[in-house]
């Protein structure tokens, strides 16, 4: 039976789960600081304290599958975070802000990642698939829309176009950030807020 990277015994498990989180760390600060073109083994090494490249692509087979392993853990961040964010909440509208303020808040935690993975897409890091991309991306906040039109908070619209234009907001924010460094993030989580609050009432006065 072939054995793959990673399994075996504890201890040895461990280590390699370490490695790799230390690479990946070093991944994202090196693409933070530097852009991804410049992104390389060699860089990756240095920043991470490494002997040799071999140590990372012991790990990882190529760059590509290194970035993969970034944008899935990032990913699996944002998440779990959002996740917990959202917990308790029941009203669409509290859903809906919650979701908008916990993206910004994650955004405002979260600097250099933001800036990674924002200069992987840029430089066409990794393939775009828009139809799948789009709705992993929507689901959530399109779900969170039509639970609000179903129970009379919303008031009528097209979901799925509203549910882009608030992901198209809260992905907008880490490059407004990087244009404008000492963005107040705080203001702008309100700004977008009561946007949308006014843009997606039932009652607009209420």
């Amino acid at each position: 039976m072939q054995v793959s990277r990673g399994e075996g015994p504890r201890g040895r498990s461990f280590t390699t789960a370490a490695r790799r989180a230390q690479i990946v760390a070093a991944t994202i600060e090196t693409i933070a600081e530097l852009g991804y073109a410049q992104t390389s083994f060699a860089r990756i090494a240095e920043r991470a304290g490494l002997s040799s490249t071999r140590l990372i692509s012991y790990h990882f087979a190529d760059k590509r599958e290194l970035i993969e392993q970034v944008i899935g853990e990032l990913y699996a961040e944002i998440g779990e975070f959002m996740t917990a964010r959202l917990a308790g909440r029941t009203s669409a509208r509290d859903l809906l802000l919650g979701y908008i303020e916990g993206n910004v808040e994650f955004i405002a935690g979260h600097r250099a990642q933001m800036k990674a993975l924002l200069g992987i897409f840029l430089a066409g890091g990794l393939d775009y698939d828009p139809k799948s991309t789009e709705l992993v991306a929507l689901n959530p906040v399109e779900g969170i829309l039509r639970h609000g039109q179903e129970s009379g908070e919303f008031r009528d619209f097209d979901p799925r176009v509203v549910a882009a234009s608030v992901q198209r907001a809260v992905d907008g924010v880490p490059m407004l950030l990087e244009a404008h460094p000492d963005l107040d993030l705080h203001a702008c989580a309100a700004e977008l807020c009561t946007l949308y609050d006014l843009a997606t009432r039932a009652h607009p006065g209420g």
